[in-house]
């Protein structure tokens, strides 16, 4: 989870905390920080430039010399083959690599010539920049990115793209699906440096009109499908997402598209809950059913792969054909496209199980499912599109109709633990008041009310006394927990009376000048018949190895004969021809059945 330090000033404070600060004590803390980076560490020395003039070079026929105004008190000079500087470019505001200035990838520019004319540095493209075209949808595909009119001169490009911000890469655990998101983790750090946190709850103006003229939910399988909640806003315009909304997203490592999608990764990264956006008029009679798959049925997902679905699956469907597989991926026949005018926002909570038995089946795995697969709270779904209707309306990207439709069957109910101090004491070796730990825990929205711990809605992996423990030694501090070395009462040790059985023995025989044999319990069934054992004998059932590493590890013994005269031979062939051997061996006596050994008993084991 990659998160834009500038980011967590919308909910907390974050004066005064250093990047090195706030990735130790998130990490000591319980939020695993992974790297902390500057987003334009390797871009230095470029600024804004304002092209003041373009003239043809003498002895080139598509080079170009240029003069730019870059905040200084002379015009920097640099010559340029980029397709869309021509004179008609004069006054357009470009980045300016200035002389010793780098760019992303280790690439150096220094003044030089071109064809005998000086140049003292290079504009610049947003690919060089190390963007997307989604980052500054208004840039030329092939050339110089011309910036927005307005844009001041001279000033550090990181400033300008939104490339001067801290970013903190965390490795989230598997536990914790409320820390996928700007604001789960916003609460972590409210909570480390003792600063307030809040989220303000979004608001929606609203154009009137009634939702439910227009479509209607169907939950089929609620055990799948606790909660289901949509809004549908109409008179879309698509257009870019604004500068903010783009180098967050940015930032994030996601890539924009256009301001409907842009807002449901947008709302996904800050809530932490995925949503999908339809288009309306891909909805067969208005209706949206939510329902397990039939054999047999497909979809086109937005990647443009078609996947043939089954009944352990679930999938969001309208009156007549899948349009969504649930928690994974929409469908390329219900998309959002340059043409649509009314959308169905969908903010849904699926069980965590299917969706990740699903991803696997179909073999994709989407940011979405990787959060659902973990279990989300079924209570972000209404704030989640609430939100997304919101920045519809802050950006002028459409008209929420009023009201919501919202199918929900979770359970209302806080988890609550009891509220034993004493035991998480004894358990983490600290001997903090009830009250402090009372704070500790507040500080993580946990209440403790009649002597029972309310568990948030928000953290469904805590279910025992050791899960709250561990939520007090964290927000105390590991570092704080003294060491101390584990208790316990000496014991003495001796023999069994088997062990001591086979020590005699053992003993008399190399009093009596045996000398100790040690061999695999694994032979060959060849053996019985050097042997000559009767082909009925039952000795010669023997318990066979499913993965033999060969025939002469094929079968367990039960008895130790052949190994032992397998050594005397060795001995006699190669080191001392009149060896006298004994062994404490084990042998398998297996339960016969139909003339067999049975594989579903365990062979008997014993020593001789």
């Amino acid at each position: 989870m990659k998160l834009p330090l500038s980011w967590l000033s919308d909910y907390t404070d974050m004066n005064g905390i250093t990047p090195k600060e706030y990735d130790a004590k998130l990490t000591m803390s319980g939020s695993k920080v992974e790297e902390v980076y500057y987003l334009g560490a390797e871009i230095d020395n470029v600024v804004t430039g304002k092209i003041l003039e373009v003239v043809d070079h003498p002895d080139s026929d598509h080079l170009k010399i240029c003069q730019l105004d870059v905040g200084k008190e002379e015009p920097v000079q640099i010559v340029t083959g980029a397709p869309n500087v021509t004179p008609a470019s004069v006054g357009e505001i470009c980045p300016v690599c200035l002389h010793k200035s780098t760019l992303p990838g280790g690439v150096k520019i220094t003044k030089g010539k071109l064809r005998g004319v000086p140049s003292n540095g290079m504009m610049c493209s947003f690919q060089e920049l190390g963007l997307s075209h989604g980052c500054v949808p208004y840039a030329c595909e092939n050339g110089i990115l011309f910036l927005p009119a307005g844009t001041p001169v001279g000033e550090d490009i990181k400033k300008v793209l939104g490339l001067d911000d801290w970013v903190s890469d965390f490795e989230i655990t598997s536990n914790r699906p409320d820390c996928l998101s700007v604001i789960g983790l916003a609460r972590e750090t409210a909570a480390t440096f003792d600063r307030p946190f809040s989220v303000k709850t979004p608001e929606v103006k609203g154009v009137g009109d009634d939702i439910n003229k227009y479509m209607s939910v169907e939950v089929k399988d609620t055990d799948l499908c606790p909660r289901y909640t949509a809004r549908i806003v109409k008179n879309i315009k698509i257009e870019p997402s604004p500068a903010w909304m783009r180098e967050r997203l940015h930032a994030c490592g996601v890539r924009p598209i256009n301001n409907i999608v842009d807002i449901t990764n947008y709302v996904m990264l800050e809530y932490g809950q995925p949503m999908h956006a339809f288009d309306y008029k891909c909805l067969s009679d208005g209706r949206i059913v939510v329902r397990r798959a039939r054999n047999g049925e497909s979809i086109q997902t937005l990647d443009g792969v078609d996947h043939d679905l089954s009944d352990k699956m679930l999938a969001i469907c309208d009156n007549d054909k899948p349009v969504a597989v649930a928690g994974v991926m929409g469908g390329a026949n219900s998309e959002i496209m340059d043409d649509t005018k009314t959308v169905v926002f969908e903010s849904a909570n699926f069980h965590g199980a299917t969706v990740r038995i699903t991803a696997k089946a179909l073999g994709m795995r989407t940011e979405a499912s990787g959060r659902f697969e973990k279990g989300l709270d079924p209570r972000m779904t209404l704030d989640a599109v609430n939100r997304a209707c919101e920045l519809v309306e802050q950006l002028g990207a459409g008209e929420v109709i009023d009201g919501i439709i919202d199918v929900d069957n979770s359970d209302p109910n806080h988890k609550r633990l009891p509220f034993e101090p004493d035991k998480m004491n004894a358990l983490l070796g600290l001997e903090l008041p009830a009250e402090e730990q009372q704070k500790l825990l507040e500080k993580l929205d946990f209440k403790i009310e009649n002597n029972e711990v309310v568990v948030p809605f928000f953290r469904t992996d805590i279910n025992r006394m050791c899960d709250v423990a561990e939520e007090v030694a964290r927000m105390y501090g590991y570092d704080k927990i003294p060491t101390t070395l584990y208790a316990g009462e000496m014991v003495q040790g001796e023999f069994t009376p088997s062990q001591q059985a086979e020590r005699a023995a053992a003993l008399v025989c190399r009093e009596a000048g045996f000398d100790e044999s040690m061999s695999h319990s694994f032979i060959s069934p060849k053996f019985y018949d050097i042997l000559g054992w009767d082909e009925n004998d039952p000795r010669r059932i023997s318990p066979t190895i499913l993965n033999p590493l060969g025939e002469d590890f094929s079968v367990i013994r039960t008895t130790v004969l052949p190994s032992m005269l397998d050594n005397l031979a060795h001995n006699h062939a190669h080191r001392n021809p009149t060896a006298s051997l004994y062994e404490l061996g084990t042998i398998y006596t297996p339960t016969v059945k139909d003339g067999k050994a049975d594989p579903d008993v365990l062979p008997h084991e014993e020593k001789i």
